[in-house]
């Protein structure tokens, strides 16, 4: 059996960075692409020699085509992609730019058609492959002071659905992750800052407690692997109920 080959965007850091380290403990050669230099390093250190840096600003993407060949060539094909880098803005709706709207859209949105695009190329010539997208709570309900995180993220679980089809064809499944509040140093810094939404995020998530996140972690891991060999188009949410409760 081949080697396989994923990539995990934004995967340096907090849900990412559980990611990547889940498919190399499995056995994955995982390519991680940040932005940062020394963090992209430095966690693919930290994860072991099956980890991969590259930096890349995904913002470029006239550049990503070059970037997704050089991986093919080295590996022979790409296994997985997941498509979890991407930014947000907390601000009051009336006072975001355009400007402002537009480049979480880039980052959020277009980046992931982008690389989508390019790595099904790849996949198509080796028999097929697995997307798994992120998502959010924001495509899930509405949360306040973040309309273009929400606009991104809710134009993604429309995209996995697209995609799923779409690819089908090619032996390329494509799935989705929304994760609830989970325990990583920007969620706990948004929260602690803020006591009434803290509050508001506990007592609407039945189980009562943050995740982990090695729980999104074994989210993605599952879609990609022949477990869910049926299994396309579909998001997840990974919340501890929080996108149902009361």
């Amino acid at each position: 059996m081949r080697n396989k080959t994923a990539i995990v965007t934004g995967g340096n850091s907090g849900l990412g960075y559980a990611t990547a380290k889940k498919f190399c403990d499995n056995g994955y050669t995982t390519y991680i692409i940040g932005r940062n230099q020394e963090k992209t390093a430095k966690a693919c250190e930290e994860i072991g020699e099956l980890a991969k840096p590259i930096v890349f600003d995904l913002d470029q993407l006239d550049k990503i085509p070059e970037m997704i060949s050089q991986i093919a060539e080295t590996e022979g094909h790409i296994d997985v992609l997941v498509n979890n880098a991407g930014i947000n803005m907390k601000k009051e709706f009336i006072e975001v730019t355009d400007e402002e709207f537009d480049k979480i859209i880039h980052t959020n949105m277009k980046s992931v058609f982008s690389i989508s695009r390019e790595v099904v190329k790849v996949m198509k010539n080796s028999g097929g492959g697995n997307i798994v997208n992120i998502s959010s709570m924001a495509a899930q309900y509405g949360i306040p002071k973040v309309i273009a995180y929400t606009a991104s993220k809710t134009a993604i679980e429309g995209m996995t659905r697209s995609m799923a089809v779409d690819l089908a064809q090619y032996g390329v499944r494509v799935n989705c992750v929304a994760p609830g509040f989970i325990k990583t140093p920007m969620t706990a810094e948004a929260l602690n800052s803020d006591p009434e939404r803290k509050n508001k995020v506990f007592s609407r998530t039945p189980m009562g407690k943050m995740g982990e996140p090695e729980d999104i972690a074994d989210a993605v891991f599952f879609f990609a692997s022949n477990e869910a060999k049926f299994v396309t188009g579909v998001t997840m949410c990974v919340d501890g109920g929080n996108s149902i409760g009361f």
